[in-house]
């Protein structure tokens, strides 16, 4: 890009690490003695500390959210933030009124303590030692990174997809440290469909003959093979029908046939394209961990499948958003959230989009979608960014 960077954006933006000495327990029976999360922040916290909005990411993002970072010549880069579309000044989670926080989450491969770090206890990189982590897990890690920011009630928590697991979770574990919750694209727990995709993309990386029972990095290997399998894969299931039709239709690199496993079709060119470049960014044992996350969360469960009962403990408003074209998360998923709240006598908005991006569409600057979240965080910021009164 140029020098100049939109009006509309939060600038060059610099990430901060949070530092943690507490032990960690994990709902899998280990704990972290000591951890880092790196996030970033967009906007300026008020003085009571009441207008801070937290991201969760989903399987695939980080904290880079929204701003650009700079390159050694302090010139932004060219790619923006996974949602810079829908965070900045003006923007739907306006940062003129609201305090930003965007963090990756623990067990991370972009700065938060994961599988890529260092182990205390071997002084080698963790892989696949790392514990495993629940979206519990990762709600815990984010209160307390909350408690060191001076921050004990969100005006909002915002998530798509696995990031919108984490607020529901948020609801019910922390109901009294948030004041709305935004879910976007997302379900109350997997599919047996989606744990199967999971697991057809946990394989692909474990039979990579690179792998070394995700102890590669020991061995100086990346498998890159399955791990790129594994993101054409998933990326499939992130577009609708529709959106590669339009994209791609039938197109051909040549005239003709040419009778062997190369690429022919251009949908085949874009999906060997996005498996490669997603192996130069992401940690194979991370992947593997986020994804058996998304397999396990499940609140209901402690309520005999009764989503309504767990989800009566929750104080906030929410609003759901589903896409029309998601058969990842399909909007019938959203739907059973908003059902049980209903049941349980919450506050909750709906919104349904017609959008043909498929569960991509939750990164996308869709009119209708960005009119309904800048039209609920505006409601719920009224009360909350009033000046005090002498």
């Amino acid at each position: 890009m140029s020098d100049t960077i939109p009006v509309d954006s939060v600038g060059i933006v610099t990430p901060q690490i949070a530092h943690f000495d507490t032990p960690l327990a994990l709902a899998c029976g280990q704990s972290l003695s000591s951890y880092q999360l790196i996030y970033e922040t967009y906007g300026t916290l008020n003085e009571a500390a009441s207008n801070a909005i937290l991201i969760c990411h989903a399987l695939s993002g980080d904290h880079h959210a929204a701003g650009y970072h700079a390159n050694e010549e302090g010139i932004a880069d060219k790619k923006p933030g996974w949602w810079d579309s829908a965070i900045g000044p003006g923007k739907a989670i306006d940062t003129n009124k609201f305090f930003v926080i965007s963090l990756n989450n623990l067990g991370g491969c972009c700065g938060s303590t994961g599988p890529v770090s260092i182990n205390p206890d071997t002084q080698k990189a963790w892989g696949a030692d790392f514990p495993l982590l629940t979206v519990e897990d990762w709600v815990e890690s984010q209160a307390r990174l909350a408690d060191k920011l001076g921050i004990q009630t969100f005006a909002a928590i915002v998530g798509g997809s696995l990031g919108g697991m984490q607020v529901l979770e948020w609801s019910i574990r922390f109901p009294d440290r948030l004041k709305a919750a935004v879910i976007i694209a997302s379900a109350p727990k997997l599919s047996t469909q989606n744990i199967a995709f999971n697991e057809v993309a946990r394989q692909s990386i474990r039979r990579d003959p690179d792998f070394f029972d995700g102890q590669y990095l020991d061995k100086q290997t990346v498998p890159t093979n399955g791990l790129g399998l594994a993101r054409m894969l998933g990326h499939i299931t992130y577009l609708s029908d529709d959106a590669m039709g339009a994209k791609f239709g039938r197109q051909m690199r040549h005239d003709h046939y040419q009778y062997n496993y190369g690429i022919e079709f251009e949908v085949e060119s874009y999906l060997r394209y996005q498996g490669e470049a997603f192996t130069k960014r992401f940690d194979a044992n991370t992947y593997m961990l986020m994804t058996k996350a998304l397999d396990y969360f499940d609140p209901a469960a402690a309520a005999d499948g009764d989503l309504a009962a767990v989800l009566s403990k929750a104080q906030c408003e929410f609003l759901l958003v589903s896409f029309s074209t998601d058969w990842r998360f399909a909007p019938e998923r959203s739907e059973e959230i908003v059902d049980a709240l209903v049941k349980a006598g919450k506050h909750v908005s709906y919104a349904k989009i017609v959008a043909d991006e498929g569960h991509d569409a939750f990164l996308f600057p869709i009119p209708r979608y960005m009119n309904a979240l800048r039209s609920f965080l505006t409601r719920i910021g009224k009360p909350l960014l009033k000046e005090p009164t002498e």
